[in-house]
């Protein structure tokens, strides 16, 4: 037998794969050629090793998603008269849990749009949680 063939190793390095038969090529019943993908169109049996890496290392995989990411929804005023009014609220008795939730995001949402409370806004909502004397 001639090894120079099949190389130092004898036949056993030669072994047929087993999806294509060794042609390589896989038909389908439509005619349509395609190259084997157990082999990659080698012919031969491929070797498991039972470790694939699929680490991404192109640049491109490491963008940035495109997704805005999540904003925490505000919870309390973040200015010093928003923080004091919601405290006064948060303490006045009388008033319903409901209400003194309205009351806070009330705070929030007009320190969202003007920055700070004003005068006015912090009059406003004290009539709303104070006898009137």
């Amino acid at each position: 037998m001639n090894h120079s063939r099949y190389g130092l190793g004898g036949p056993r390095d030669a072994e047929l794969c087993g999806v294509c038969g060794g042609d390589g090529r896989l038909e389908n019943a439509w005619g349509q050629v395609a190259k084997c993908p157990s082999c990659h169109g080698s012919g031969r049996r491929q070797e498991d090793t039972g470790f694939h890496d699929v680490t991404k290392t192109k640049p491109a995989h490491h963008q940035q998603s495109n997704r805005a990411p999540v904003v925490e929804k505000q919870v309390w005023p973040g200015t010093p008269a928003g923080d004091l009014l919601a405290k006064e609220v948060r303490d006045a008795s009388g008033l319903s849990a409901d209400t003194k939730a309205r009351l806070t995001r009330e705070i929030i949402e007009h320190e969202a749009t003007h920055g700070q409370c004003t005068k006015t806004f912090l009059k406003k909502i004290r009539k709303q949680f104070r006898p009137a004397t």
